[in-house]
């Protein structure tokens, strides 16, 4: 049976029960499996009225959502290829992959994105479709595993939004995949998994959890205010949920800050046990440890959520130092790799064995090897069918019959990989070396945690430099970066040694179009908006 076919299955077995729910005015909505396939039913007949046939395309453009949901299933099962658009992206973005992709129509949700995009094709709002009448029940028409079930635009970090075109069988696969995995993570149990979902689902990692949550028994919760993640975690009480660096990072920083502002003894309890954890601590450190897992750990997690058996991060670096900081919490971050041309996935952490820094081992059926360059090259039944429209880049990124991801790694004796550098990000200096960004990087944020965001600079230059995005600059500061720095510097080769900054106070943002949805810098904009600050780094050195 294909992906669809599954997810019918279960959704039929679980026709009492709820399988799919959204958070609204502080209490979750939800859905029974039948209540799902029956919204689904009416969106096939609406597709059918409106003479869509397989191998067309349309968009889906709105925040997450149950109807959502039900749309994306019924295209998919009509054979209607689905094109998610970002809601969080700037106009021309979407316009752009409005012009590339040229849908039939474009479903919009009630909020009206539809009316922001200039010579966009016909849109429909969901109430059009989910207002209508209930419908009977159609037969599931079979699908071939080489049919395309949806285009996926790429983030475009390095300025082009590519079209990458999944099949069937690649999410028939990739669900297979997912599910082995989660069942190590939950083990025997009969209660459902309880998933939340905040990421969204135009990205390739959202949309495999949705789809993954909808395929097995599990109740997937849907955010639907970013603004309010922390209430919306604890009225879902996951057992787990996909999460960006991002996220993870910002629940580090508020902890150590509401640790810090109480001082006294909780303080010196939680540094205690922070230098037991990392092992660096003494005798009364193992006391400290103690205290802390019995008094306060426990509820920080039950902040966190008092169900989560993991988190999952994925689509972005992930500093080590965090990783190892919520395994101290005795909450696991099981890393996950891919592309959106992986099928989102390539390797995954197994719950019985995580090492930080490492993204877990290559899943069953998928291989991976390092080329040139120290690149990592994937080939298996994840990797997807070619690009929208673009042959040459397509027969590029699989030239030699793999596909060519642009990441370096390395893989150790455990079978589990390091995410090393991505090869568009290198920096080339004037004396030739090469030197990727991502590791110093993640060093200068662990000797500073106060910087929201480092980006190196250096490409063609004599040498490294950086900007950190920070509050109002003083002198104090600048002398903790340099003292960071002068750190980092004494165990790095000449080449590597960074030796200018900038402190910038506008963190990068997806609202200033410097981040991705994902939490991914945009380094060429990130280089053009601060043009003038980056150039001061090598004048005031020159000087």
């Amino acid at each position: 049976m294909n992906y669809l076919e599954k997810i019918f299955e279960r959704m039929k077995r679980a026709s009492a029960t709820p399988v799919l729910g959204e958070i609204r005015d502080g209490k979750i909505i939800s859905l029974t499996g039948a209540e799902l396939l029956a919204m689904v039913e009416k969106a096939r007949a609406f597709i059918v009225a409106r003479g869509l046939r397989a191998g067309d395309r349309c968009a889906l453009y709105a925040p997450n959502s149950m109807r959502w949901v039900a749309l994306d299933l019924a295209l998919m099962v009509q054979g209607v290829v689905v094109v998610p658009l970002d809601p969080r992206q700037v106009a021309s973005e979407i316009s752009a992959v409005v012009e590339d992709s040229s849908p039939s129509l474009i479903f919009c949700s009630e909020e009206g994105f539809g009316a922001n995009l200039p010579s966009a094709p016909e849109t429909i709002f969901f109430e059009t479709i989910f207002a209508a009448p209930d419908a009977a029940p159609m037969p599931l028409a079979p699908r071939k595993d080489d049919e395309p079930a949806t285009i996926v635009y790429t983030s475009g970090t390095s300025g082009e939004q590519k079209g990458v075109i999944l099949t069937v069988g690649n999410i028939t696969f990739m669900l297979e995949c997912t599910n082995a995995r989660l069942d190590i993570l939950m083990g025997a149990r009969t209660e459902p998994d309880r998933v939340f979902q905040y990421a969204p689902f135009c990205f390739g990692a959202a949309r495999i959890l949705l789809l993954t949550s909808l395929s097995r028994n599990s109740v997937l919760t849907l955010s639907t205010d970013l603004t309010k993640l922390s209430d919306e975690l604890k009225l879902a009480e996951p057992n787990y949920f996909v999460n960006v660096p991002l996220f993870l990072e910002r629940v580090r920083r508020r902890v150590e800050e509401s640790i810090a502002k109480r001082g006294g003894f909780a303080a010196r309890v939680f540094a205690g046990a922070r230098r037991a954890y990392f092992g660096t601590g003494g005798f009364l450190d193992a006391i400290y440890w103690k205290i802390a897992n019995a008094i306060v750990f426990p509820s920080i997690r039950k902040n966190v959520g008092p169900n989560v058996k993991a988190l999952i991060c994925g689509s972005a670096p992930l500093a080590t130092e965090t990783q190892r900081f919520f395994m101290m919490l005795g909450i696991p971050v099981l890393q996950v790799y891919g592309l959106t041309e992986t099928t989102a996935i390539c390797t995954m952490d197994d719950p019985r064995q995580v090492e930080p820094g490492w993204v877990g081992s290559a899943i069953a059926g998928v291989e991976m090897k390092v080329a040139d360059d120290n690149e990592i090259v994937v080939r298996g039944p994840n990797i997807f069918a070619g690009y929208w429209r673009r042959p040459e880049a397509s027969a590029k990124a699989m030239a030699g019959g793999w596909f060519h991801t642009g990441d370096q790694g390395e893989v150790n004796g455990n079978g589990n990989w390091r995410i090393t550098g991505r090869l568009k990000n290198l920096l080339v200096l004037n004396s030739g070396h090469n030197v990727a960004p991502e590791p110093i990087e993640e060093k200068i944020a662990s000797l500073l945690p106060e910087a929201q965001q480092v980006m190196l600079t250096g490409n063609q230059r004599n040498y490294l430099g950086a900007l950190l995005t920070m509050p109002a600059a003083n002198g104090t500061q600048r002398g903790r970066v340099q003292a960071a720095l002068d750190s980092l510097n004494k165990d790095l080769p000449h080449y590597k040694q960074v030796r200018g900054f900038c402190v910038i106070e506008e963190t990068f943002t997806t609202e200033n179009g410097l981040l991705t949805t994902m939490g991914k810098m945009k380094r060429d904009t990130i280089a053009t908006r601060f043009a003038k600050e980056i150039e001061s780094v090598y004048q005031k050195r020159s000087a």
